[in-house]
C-alpha cells in the first residue's frame, strides 16, 4: 500500500468509525419544497428555508456560489493536504500548514469530536457539508479543476477546519509568528505570511473592534452594537455575510468561509460580536532530556511517538513525500527546540469540541438568561464576547478556556516554564464565574479592541487584583483608547453617532504625543527635522485620502517603538501607563532630543522613499483588491481586479487608528490593503431594527463575480450599505432567486 493510499485509508476509516454516514459524502439532500435563497444587489444571501436542516445546506450552498474556490482550498488545507493538492505555496506556506497540521494531530482529533456531536447538531453540519457538494454538482464549470480534488467535503472536514482555524491558528498559532530563536537547532514551522508581511503579522495576528451600548448611554432609550472584526483581506480570514431563516430562526450576520455558525450575528432581540483576547491559550515547556526520554517529576518517561506522512505535489508532477514525526510529552507535542532544549506546547480546550454548537445556541437564544448559559460551557477557545439585547442588556466577557494553574503571572506563562515538574501542569480550566466580565455597568457600554480586560467599562473598572494573575497583563493600547475617547465623550449616542464614530481616521497617538514633539523639535531640532514639523503641525492628525503628514507620523511613531499594536512596548514616555488611566496613560516624551533626532531619520527616510514629506496618505494607501489568493493570507501584489483602483483612508491600529487599514508591501510607491475593516454592522434594537453593514473587499471572490470589490468604492467615501432583512425590502433589491 503506498503512503498516499494510507493516508486515504485512515481518513476513511475514521469518517466510518462515526457509525452516521456524512449527507455530504455518501447521500443525495432532498431539502423541502420552496426553500429558496434571495440574492440580493450585493451578493447578499438571504436564505429561506423550511427547516433548520435546509438552512444549513443553503447556507452551505450559498459559500460554494461565492467563495467556492477559496472554500475548497481551505478546506484542503485543513485537512493537512495542501501541500498534495496545491503544492508548497508561497515560501513553503502549505507544507508548513501540513506539518503544524500533522503534528498537532489535528485530523485524528477532530474524527474523535464530530462523533461527540449531537445527533441534532450533527445533521446541521452533514446539511452543510452536502450545501457545498450540491452547488458543486449543479454547477461544475463554475469550480476550478485545481481545487475539485479536495470534493466531496463532509461533516469531518467541517471540524477539522474549524479546530485548525480556531484552536491551532488563533489559540496556538501566536507562537508560531515569533521570529526563530538563536541557538535553534530544527527549523521551527511558522505561520503562513506571504513575503513582505512580516512585519505586520503582528497586528494582523490581532484585529478588531467591539462595542455595546446600553440604553442609560443612547438617545433613544435602545441598546446598539458595533459589531467590527479586523483580519486578513483574503484567504481563510474572508468573513461572508448572509442572512438564515427558517421556522423560528432569523439570523444576520457574518463568519469565516467554512464556518457554519456566524460569530458575528444580531436578531430581533439580540446581537452578539467578538474580539481577538489576550489570552495563554498555549503553554509552552522546556523538557530535560534523558537516556530512553524525558525528566518528569524525578522518573524518566519515554516520549508517545507517531509518524504522518504528508505529500508535497512537485512542479513538473508527481509527488515528494516527507514524514511529521511527532514526539509527545504529558505536556504535548514538541514543536521545537530552543538551544537544544526540546519545547513542548500545551493547549487548552482540547476537552471542548461543541465550539459551533455554542456558536449556534448563542445566535438563537430568546433571551440575556439562554444566552448566558450558553457562555458557560466556555467552548469556544478565546476572544473576548460582547452582547446587546432589546430589553437593554449589554454584557462583555473575557472568553476562553484559561488553563488553571498554580503559580505565576501572565509575564511567565508567555515564555517556555520548566517542563520537569507536575505543579506547573495544569489542572483543568477556570469557570465562568473566574472570568473577568461586566453585565449592564454604570458606564452605560463595554468595548473591546483587542486590549487586556481591565478597562472594558471604564471608568467602570474591572479590578485585576480579583483575578488569577496569568488571565491577562497590564498594558495600553492606542487604539482602544481612540474607541474610550469616542465613547465617552458624549453623555448620549444617537445611531447616527454610532455610524460617523466607526469611521474616524484620527490617531490617538498623534493627539498623546505631537504637541510635545514639535516642542521638541523646537528647541533641538535639525533643520531637516523642522521642516517636518512644519508639515505635522499643519496635519490634521488623522489618516483621510487628502490627509498630508499621516505618512510622515507612522515613520515617526516606528522609530519611537511603535512597530506593533502595543503601546507597552515604548520605553520613551515620559509618564508611565496607568490601568484605571487609560485616556492620559502613557504620556510625555521622556528624552525629547532623542525624539527629535528620530523624526530628523523618519524625515529623510519619507523623502526618499516617498518622494515628499506632505504626500497625501490616499496617493499611497490605494484600495484596490489584488491579485488570486491562494488561501494562505491576503493575495500577493497584482494587477488590480474589476478596475477598483480608489484613494485609501483608515490606518494602522498601532497609531489609535479606530478604522483600520493595515497596508500592505510597497511597491512602485502606493500599498493596498491587507488586512483591517472587513465586515462591519451597526445596530440599534428600534422597531424595527436599525442595520447597516458593510464588507469592505464585497461578498464573493469567485473569479468573474460581480461583487467582487463591488462595495469598495462605498468604502472609499466612508458610507455604509442598507441591510434589508424581509422579504418585501429583499425582493425591491432583488438580484436573483434560486429555489430549491
Amino acid at each position: 500500500m503506498t503512503l498516499r493510499s494510507l493516508s486515504s485509508s485512515l481518513r476513511a476509516l475514521a469518517v466510518l468509525a462515526l457509525c452516521v454516514a456524512p449527507i455530504g459524502a455518501q447521500a443525495t439532500y432532498k431539502t423541502q419544497k420552496g426553500t429558496e435563497i434571495l440574492w440580493d444587489k450585493w451578493g447578499v444571501p438571504h436564505v429561506f428555508a423550511k427547516s433548520i436542516p435546509d438552512m444549513f445546506y443553503c447556507f452551505g450552498w450559498a459559500q460554494a456560489e461565492a467563495h467556492g474556490d477559496l472554500l475548497l482550498h481551505v478546506m484542503g488545507q485543513s485537512r493537512g493536504r495542501g501541500a498534495e493538492y496545491f503544492g508548497p505555496g508561497i515560501a513553503d506556506a502549505n507544507v508548513k500548514t501540513d506539518q503544524w497540521i500533522w503534528l498537532n494531530e489535528v485530523p485524528g482529533r477532530s474524527a474523535k469530536w464530530l462523533a461527540m456531536q449531537t445527533p441534532e447538531f450533527r445533521r446541521y453540519l452533514d446539511a452543510f457539508a452536502a450545501g457545498i457538494n450540491g452547488y458543486a454538482a449543479k454547477h461544475p464549470e463554475a469550480i476550478s479543476a485545481e481545487v475539485k480534488q479536495v470534493l466531496p467535503i463532509t461533516a469531518l472536514d467541517v471540524m477539522e477546519h474549524e479546530q485548525h482555524f480556531y484552536d491551532f491558528e488563533f489559540v496556538a498559532g501566536k507562537v508560531l509568528m515569533n521570529s526563530p530563536r538563536p541557538g535553534m537547532e530544527t527549523a521551527e514551522l511558522t505561520m503562513p505570511v506571504a513575503p513582505g508581511l512580516e512585519d505586520t503579522a503582528e497586528d494582523m495576528a490581532d484585529g478588531s473592534n467591539g462595542w455595546a451600548i446600553g440604553p442609560a448611554h443612547t438617545t433613544d432609550g435602545k441598546a446598539m452594537m458595533l459589531l467590527n472584526p479586523h483580519l486578513a483581506w483574503g484567504g481563510e480570514s474572508t468573513y461572508f455575510e448572509v442572512q438564515l431563516t427558517a421556522p423560528g430562526v432569523n439570523l444576520y450576520g457574518a463568519t469565516q468561509i467554512g464556518v457554519p455558525s456566524l460569530r458575528f450575528v444580531m436578531t430581533d432581540e439580540h446581537a452578539i460580536t467578538n474580539t481577538v483576547n489576550v489570552n495563554n491559550g498555549h503553554l509552552l515547556y522546556k523538557i530535560k532530556e534523558a537516556p530512553g526520554g524525558y525528566l518528569f517529576d524525578g522518573k524518566v518517561l519515554p516520549y508517545t511517538k507517531a509518524s504522518y506522512p504528508i505529500k508535497i505535489l512537485q512542479p513538473g508532477g508527481g509527488y515528494k513525500t516527507e514524514n511529521v514525526e511527532v514526539l509527545k510529552t504529558v505536556h504535548g507535542p514538541v514543536i521545537r527546540r530552543d538551544e537544544g532544549a526540546p519545547i513542548a506546547m500545551y493547549v487548552a480546550g482540547m476537552d471542548k469540541p461543541f465550539l459551533l454548537e455554542q456558536v449556534w445556541k448563542m445566535s438563537i437564544a430568546k433571551n440575556f438568561a439562554e444566552y448566558e448559559a450558553q457562555e458557560k460551557r466556555l467552548q469556544i477557545p478565546m476572544y473576548n464576547i460582547m452582547y446587546a439585547d432589546r430589553e437593554g442588556h449589554i454584557e462583555y466577557l473575557f472568553n476562553a478556556p484559561v488553563p488553571r494553574r498554580s503559580e505565576g503571572d501572565y509575564a511567565m506563562w508567555s515564555r517556555p516554564v520548566d517542563g520537569t515538574t507536575s505543579k506547573l501542569l495544569p489542572t483543568g480550566s477556570l469557570t465562568y464565574e473566574e472570568l473577568p466580565k461586566v453585565i449592564d455597568p454604570a458606564s452605560g457600554y463595554v468595548q473591546n479592541s483587542n486590549e487586556p480586560p481591565w478597562d472594558a467599562a471604564w471608568p467602570t473598572m474591572i479590578d485585576p487584583k480579583n483575578y488569577a494573575a496569568y488571565i491577562s497583563p497590564q498594558w495600553p493600547y492606542f487604539r482602544s483608547d481612540r474607541g474610550l475617547r469616542m465613547l465617552s465623550e458624549d453623555k448620549k449616542f444617537s445611531y447616527e453617532m454610532l455610524l460617523q464614530k466607526k469611521l474616524s481616521t484620527r490617531s490617538e497617538a498623534a493627539d498623546r504625543l505631537l504637541p510635545d514633539l514639535l516642542a521638541a523639535v523646537d528647541k533641538y531640532g535639525t533643520p531637516k527635522a523642522k521642516q517636518a514639523a512644519v508639515v505635522l503641525k499643519a496635519w490634521d492628525r488623522q489618516t483621510e485620502a487628502n490627509s498630508t503628514g499621516a505618512i510622515l507620523f507612522w515613520n515617526w511613531a516606528t522609530k519611537f517603538g511603535m512597530p506593533s499594536a502595543l503601546a507597552s512596548s515604548v520605553k520613551n514616555f515620559a509618564v508611565p501607563y496607568v490601568v484605571d488611566k487609560p485616556l492620559a496613560t502613557p504620556a510625555g516624551i521622556k528624552e525629547p532630543a532623542v525624539a527629535a533626532e528620530m523624526l530628523d531619520a523618519a524625515a529623510r527616510e519619507t523623502e526618499r522613499d516617498f518622494g515628499a514629506l506632505d504626500r497625501p496618505w490616499g496617493s499611497f494607501l490605494r484600495l484596490q483588491i489584488n491579485g488570486e489568493s491562494d488561501g494562505n493570507t491576503a493575495a500577493p501584489r497584482g494587477p488590480a481586479l474589476n478596475g477598483v483602483n480608489l484613494p485609501g483612508n483608515g490606518g494602522p491600529g498601532a497609531i489609535g487608528i479606530f478604522r483600520v487599514v493595515t497596508p500592505g508591501p510597497r511597491l512602485d510607491g502606493i500599498s493596498t490593503p491587507i488586512h483591517g475593516d472587513g465586515f462591519t454592522m451597526a445596530v440599534e434594537f428600534t422597531t424595527p431594527v436599525k442595520v447597516k453593514s458593510l464588507v469592505s473587499y464585497g461578498d464573493c471572490s469567485q473569479p468573474g463575480c460581480a461583487h467582487h470589490t463591488d462595495q469598495l468604492p462605498l468604502f472609499e467615501k466612508k458610507q455604509w450599505k442598507d441591510v434589508w432583512r424581509t422579504r418585501a425590502e429583499i425582493e425591491k433589491n432583488l438580484e436573483k432567486t434560486e429555489t430549491f
